[in-house]
């Protein structure tokens, strides 16, 4: 990838458009893309939602409109998308209106501050390129221009272009009737039963870590039946050491460590590192989506990857630096690992995951 030759940031695109500006959607994401929009001096038109969730109702001191009120106003408009979703039918509408109008979905963090934009790559082009270097594959590599491309731009067509089902990555990591299973940040146990289904329910352990109550109830309740000997259900957070945090409780899959944007009520939890869940036993395969908490997971996982080299499902998408920081630091821990990077169907850039084999 030529660091030199990168798209045009979607945010200059913005401050410089002659054409109204509609945001589309509500909630953490268009306040964070709002935040960013004050800061640019860029102020929207209008804001529109899908058809379904117009009610009459206002965000931000807008009136939040149809498509079609925004269509009978204006002649030609920039829709910017405020939301994420992976569902076929949510993105096919996102791609047909990419086609009939300037559509950017730009890139904020997930957790954290930060943009992954033209200047972030130009002040970090070296790790930027280290990382592409370490990549095991020409997919991997074409992944991550992808992603790098689509962050500055906004655009979704990258994100198409690179897209692969997640069984293509599953069949990477080669997956035994015989593994421990390490699952930090397993939700309400859809994950869990994922690996249940690859398996055919073969398997040695299973440990899952979920800091969310409401979650960890969910994911006891359904997966009760695999018993206490084998299946042990952890209800704290994953950390580098075993301490208390402060933790933002939404009841969904977006729980996470106190941050400045979200809606869950701020509560006390316990965060443990796998190394001290584990104690002797050795994990096979970990898999890491902890909400912008990657590193400090890692971290706690130390002995195990510097010792037992497991297998690993890595989330790179929750804070600016995840793209570089966390493979690098996967690799100081244990230089064996190989690293392939892949992007799951989804706008925006999540579900972009490291898989460490």
């Amino acid at each position: 990838m030529e660091f030199d030759n990168l798209p045009q940031s979607v945010w200059q695109r913005l401050k410089t458009a002659d054409k109204p500006i509609v945001m589309y959607g509500m909630g953490d994401g268009a306040e964070k893309i709002m935040a960013v929009f004050e800061q640019l001096g860029i102020k929207p038109a209008e804001f529109m939602a899908s058809d379904e969730f117009v009610r009459g109702h206002s965000f931000l001191g807008y009136q939040v409109k149809k498509l079609s009120e925004i269509e009978e106003k204006y002649r030609d408009f920039i829709i910017v998308v405020c939301f994420g979703s992976s569902l076929p039918d949510v993105m096919n509408r996102l791609y047909d209106l990419a086609e009939r109008y300037e559509l950017y979905a730009p890139d904020v963090p997930v957790i954290g501050e930060g943009l992954f934009d033209s200047g972030y790559v130009i002040a970090n082009e070296k790790k930027l390129g280290r990382v592409r270097k370490l990549l095991a594959d020409e997919k991997s590599r074409e992944v991550f221009d992808s992603i790098v491309n689509y962050k500055i731009s906004g655009d979704i067509k990258y994100l198409r272009d690179c897209e692969t089902p997640e069984e293509e990555a599953f069949s990477l990591l080669d997956i035994r009737s015989d593994e421990t299973y390490v699952d930090l940040g397993a939700y309400s146990g859809d994950t869990v039963e994922k690996f249940l289904r690859l398996t055919g329910k073969k398997f040695n352990e299973i440990y899952a870590v979920e800091p969310d109550f409401k979650n960890f109830g969910k994911l006891v309740r359904r997966n009760y039946a695999l018993g206490r000997g084998i299946f042990h259900p952890i209800n704290a957070a994953a950390w580098s050491e075993n301490t208390e945090l402060e933790f933002r409780r939404s009841g969904g899959r977006n729980s996470s460590v106190s941050t400045r944007y979200g809606r869950g009520e701020v509560v006390r939890v316990q965060g443990i590192s796998a190394d001290s869940m584990l104690g002797d036993k050795i994990p096979t395969l970990i898999k890491l989506d902890v909400e912008g908490c990657e590193r400090e997971a890692l971290e706690g996982a130390r002995k195990a990857l510097s010792q037992h080299k497991p297998r690993l499902i890595l989330s790179a998408y929750h804070r600016t630096e995840d793209l570089t920081d966390l493979p690098l630091l996967v690799k100081e821990m244990n230089s064996g690992y190989k690293l392939y990077l892949r992007h799951h169907p989804y706008i925006p850039a999540w579900d972009t995951n490291f898989y460490c084999i």
